[in-house]
């Protein structure tokens, strides 16, 4: 069966048209923000306050919050209308028009029977009835309701476990009772998969379940190890970060995000709580002393302003309990790792010293005690390895999760050595070994060992998922990598798709890659004669952050001036052979998309983009403009906004139109869109930016995003693609628009928005825009906005300032203002 496709028994999703949360506390509220960025209607319900302006107050608060929270909870403010506030008191009888009924109160037993027993007699027929708990026994809520949860009822009710803020943590943790329907359960899992862009989990209903019973256990072993071998809160941080697959935060800092009281109520429920445990006595220290982390300002680190009014940061001395300044950690054993280019790589060069250095002597046990760990809960939290490893993934954001990353260190070695040290070995892993294997995982990831049958199992995997990887070995029906190099790869995804999957060192857009797109995708290539139509996407954790910065910044310090220019040439050609090419293209862009990335995207046929979307045409930041086609593409789309608008008489002159007031805002917009810099913080926002079309679509769960393109793809070939054909006869403003612009841009200067050199790059841009100081509604065509667009381009390079930014940018990864 080819890779994604849809098994006759997999589940369709449940239908869910409207939903209850109840409790609008920071969790409910988010899951209420996150489904109604999902389109689904929100009936939000809390307490009635013993006084207040309004009997849904503490409903409509949090509403009001959520729409100033940051990150923001709402994909656009717009979700927001879609949650209506309420009150227990008032609204329990509208919940049988509720689909699915979320309970989301406070992590109290008593308080969450009290509330269930009030909702059970307005549960619509077929409803789901869910309890979100961060570790709560599902089955002790279900027996605390008696005969008032009816034997139907049972059969939809279970427990959910969002990870906090739903909007950004991939995971869902399932917990079925030993009543619920299992058919309910596998149309949820399709539904939130699908609809909410979930990794969903199914968990055994045990303390914590599996994310925090595994990784909130890390975290203390990794205080624990802290307090014995007296490390620094900052060597902790980077040796627990992206060193190893995690989150660059590290375990502190990312406690302090979490929450320090929340660490120590998970914590409480299962052994890592004991009083012996020095790392739970620390919590406890730090929570009665209110150092509760970001919420309290305060926790291991800490920010205030120094005499100046200077922000500082400032670490916690575990020894003294008192803050410090911050002082970045100095490893050389981390500055080595660098150098490797994956993460199994890293590990290795990491644990090569055998404990005789800082961060190979904290980094072995934390993991020996990782991996044995997680082992010991096999059975215990979960029946499979797979589901363990894509729990903790999703949940805490690894790269690998504790058994993959396991396998990548060299299981047997690892043992070997925790024999060595005296520290304990799982029975599970000796089970594993005694049965001949040598890791968890089959080569090519399709089986993997179960200590509870101690044999090989096939690794489930979830219709509609898949990535690149997934397709580069080739099977029966793919070819697999067609043609690679350094940038970019062409890869065969069968029935006549093939993607361009960008690879660049930092996902930058080289001259590796514009050659691959070019090639690829030229007319009468060889790749346009075998396949129907073209996906481009990467499996990297961004899309692209742009043109390579480097490469550019050389040539214009060596006075490679031609060289710059056939730089640029090159990529305006790629832009153009994926615009013009006989065959659809659809880009997947996700993450972040910024700059060339943007460029890409905008000249394909359609876009299949993620949710969590950070577009942007950026080159403003460094001092240029969009010089691939990106300033002259959103000239186009502003006409043509405008046109659609409101549409001229067939018999008008082209000049009426260019000096029409919706052609002036139009390209006003697309000037604010490209000066400023500005980057979406979702697909949504990115469509107001005028980055996407009307017909472009969204994928809410990453790991569809590559077969949703590809069905469209598909889809568009099939219904008999015509490319279109370069316009030569292009009205543009002119001198109607343009002085107006540069007025704009001048005021934006004497009020202090913008630097001299900003309105330098924001006057080219609106040249570009306006086709220059041409009469109102001349005809051009679309290389000569690209040639305009491309002598700004060279123009500001030569700019001393433009250069300043750009190597700022490359040492620090942050635009200067100069």
């Amino acid at each position: 069966m080819p890779i994604g496709s849809r098994p006759a028994s997999a589940a369709p999703p449940t239908i869910i048209r409207s939903v209850a949360v109840l409790g609008a506390g920071t969790m409910g509220s988010r899951i209420a923000a996150h489904l109604a960025g999902c389109g689904i209607p929100v009936l939000l319900l809390d307490r009635v306050p013993a006084t207040a302006r309004s009997r849904n107050q503490i409903a409509e608060a949090a509403i009001e919050t959520l729409l100033k929270s940051k990150p923001a909870a709402f994909y656009s403010p717009e979700a927001s209308r879609l949650v209506t506030p309420g009150n227990f008191e008032d609204d329990l009888p509208r919940l049988t028009t509720c689909d699915w009924v979320i309970e989301a109160v406070t992590e109290d037993l008593a308080i969450k029977r009290s509330l269930l027993l009030r909702v059970l007699p307005h549960l619509g027929s077929g409803a789901l009835l869910t309890t979100n708990t961060s570790g709560l026994p599902i089955a002790s809520i279900a027996a605390s309701l008696g005969e008032a949860l009816s034997v139907a009822t049972r059969e939809r009710f279970f427990g959910t476990h969002f990870f906090n803020p739903p909007r950004y943590m991939r995971l869902l943790e399932v917990i079925p009772t030993p009543e619920t329907d299992p058919q309910v359960i596998a149309a949820f899992t399709s539904f939130a998969d699908r609809i909410l862009g979930k990794q969903v989990v199914q968990a055994h209903d045990t303390p914590n379940f599996i994310a925090n019973r595994i990784g909130v256990a890390n975290m203390f072993a990794a205080l624990n190890l802290m307090l014995q071998q007296g490390l620094t809160v900052e060597e902790v941080d980077a040796l627990t970060g992206t060193a190893l697959g995690w989150p660059r935060t590290g375990t502190l800092r990312l406690a302090d995000m979490v929450g320090i009281d929340i660490l120590a109520h998970v914590a409480s429920n299962f052994q890592e709580s004991s009083a012996d445990n020095p790392a739970y006595a620390l919590i406890q220290n730090m929570v009665e002393r209110g150092w509760l982390g970001d919420k309290a300002g305060q926790g291991f680190y800490k920010k205030q302003r120094d005499a100046a009014g200077k922000e500082e940061r400032l670490a916690l001395n575990l020894q003294t309990m008192e803050y410090r300044a911050f002082a970045k950690a100095r490893i050389p054993a981390l500055d080595i790792a660098k150098n490797a280019t994956n993460l199994p790589d890293r590990l290795r060069l990491l644990l090569s010293s055998n404990g005789k250095e800082k961060a190979s002597a904290y980094i072995w046990p934390l993991l020996a005690n990782l991996w044995n760990y997680a082992a010991d809960r096999i059975g215990e939290v979960a029946d499979d390895v797979p589901s363990i490893d894509r729990a903790i993934c999703a949940g805490f954001n690894w790269e690998l999760g504790p058994f993959a990353l396991w396998d990548a260190a060299g299981v047997a070695s690892s043992v070997h050595r925790c024999k060595e040290l005296g520290l304990a070995v799982s029975p599970h892993v000796k089970a594993l070994l005694a049965a001949g294997h040598t890791a968890w995982y089959s080569s090519d990831g399709s089986t993997c060992f179960s200590p509870l049958t101690t044999k090989l199992s096939p690794v489930a995997t979830q219709p509609g998922h898949a990535r690149v990887s997934n397709f580069r070995p080739g099977t029966q029906e793919t070819r697999g990598v067609v043609k690679k190099n350094p940038g970019a790869s062409l890869v065969d995804l069968g029935e006549g798709i093939a993607c361009i999957e960008l690879h660049s060192p930092k996902s930058a857009i080289g001259g590796d890659a514009v050659s691959l797109i070019r090639s690829s995708l030229a007319s009468g290539s060889e790749s346009v004669r075998d396949f129907q139509a073209f996906v481009i996407t990467s499996d990297f954790e961004n899309f692209s952050v742009g043109a390579n910065l480097m490469q550019l910044l050389l040539s214009i310090h060596e006075g490679e001036w031609d060289e710059v220019n056939h730089a640029i040439r090159s990529f305006q050609q790629m832009t153009a052979a994926i615009k013009f090419c006989p065959r659809p293209v659809v880009v997947a862009p996700y993450g972040l998309c910024l700059g060339g990335g943007t460029e890409i995207s905008l000249h394909a046929a359609q876009r299949q983009v993620h949710t969590e979307l950070y577009m942007g045409l950026v080159e403003a930041g460094v001092g240029l403009i969009p010089g691939g086609g990106g300033t002259r593409e959103m000239a186009l789309r502003a006409h043509d906004a405008a046109r659609a608008f409101a549409p001229p008489e067939p018999r008008d002159p082209p000049a009426k139109f260019a000096q029409s007031g919706e052609y002036a805002a139009a390209l006003k917009r697309a000037l604010e869109t490209i000066a400023t810099a500005k980057v979406s913080t979702s697909a949504s926002e990115a469509a107001s930016l005028g980055l996407l079309a009307p017909h472009d679509r969204v994928t809410r769960n990453r790991e569809r995003q590559l077969l949703d393109a590809k069905a469209v793809a598909l889809l568009i070939a099939d219904a008999g693609y015509v490319p279109p054909v370069a316009r030569t006869h292009f009205a543009v403003a002119g001198i109607a628009v343009l002085p107006t612009l540069e007025t704009g841009i001048f005021l934006m200067g004497e009020a202090g928005f913008a630097s001299e050199h900003d309105q330098k790059v924001a006057r080219k841009v609106a040249h570009v825009l306006c086709g220059g100081r041409l009469t109102p509604g001349s005809l051009v065509s679309e290389q000569y906005l690209l040639d305009l667009e491309r002598e700004a381009f060279l123009s500001l390079c030569g700019e001393r300032k433009t250069q300043d930014r750009i190597a700022h940018t490359l040492k620090t990864g942050k635009p200067l203002r100069n």
